[in-house]
């Protein structure tokens, strides 16, 4: 599938843009996975856990005990609420955004500071379901003026794990159905 084939949804990802100089290369792939923070690793590898897991219980969840579901269940929350808090200590304020939209091929936000065309990022995007982290580089595609002095900036992912292209595939998703979820509810109330 050629990335640029993914969809993006409309929604406020916390995310840490830091950019680059402008004669930065990237790493290649094993010096990147190496460069990767460890915790951003754990977060990765416990997401994946958590999702193959969630399909073997959707499959076996029938003749399961209702009780023990309800006690994995709360288990997997506690640790999820843990991960999340442990992952927010990764934020730095100094360089805090927000997505207008994200998918797994880019995103776009809006700032007060303009970057370079072609100039290369580096990138942490905080995801809150499935709570994880994702750690990239990227490159500004387009940076437009927007609203007097901000600009909508849309980077393109330049170095990302496909374990964390999954989980931003799982996030967006995730989100869409959040919002069909929400619009069913609205016209169901109209009626």
């Amino acid at each position: 599938m050629n990335q640029d084939e993914y969809f993006s949804v409309h929604a406020g990802l916390t995310i840490n843009v830091e950019p680059l100089p402008e004669q930065f290369s990237l790493p290649d792939d094993q010096a990147f996975l190496q460069e990767i923070p460890p915790l951003f690793r754990v977060a990765s590898e416990c997401s994946e856990l958590e999702h193959n897991a969630d399909k073997v219980l959707q499959q076996e969840s029938k003749s399961m005990n209702r009780t023990l579901l309800d006690y994995l269940a709360a288990q997997n929350n506690k640790i999820n609420l843990l991960l999340a808090f442990v992952l927010r200590q990764q934020d730095d304020p100094a360089y805090r955004q927000l997505t207008e939209t994200f998918g797994a091929s880019q995103l776009t936000y809006v700032s007060q500071q303009p970057l370079e065309t072609g100039n290369q990022v580096r990138l942490k995007l905080f995801l809150e379901n499935p709570p994880a982290a994702v750690y990239c580089y990227a490159d500004v595609q387009d940076c437009q003026p927007v609203d007097g002095d901000a600009f909508q900036i849309t980077l393109h992912y330049t170095r990302l794990q496909e374990e964390d292209r999954d989980l931003l595939i799982r996030a967006a998703l995730h989100i869409q159905q959040k919002m069909l979820r929400q619009r069913a509810l609205q016209r169901s109330e109209k009626q």
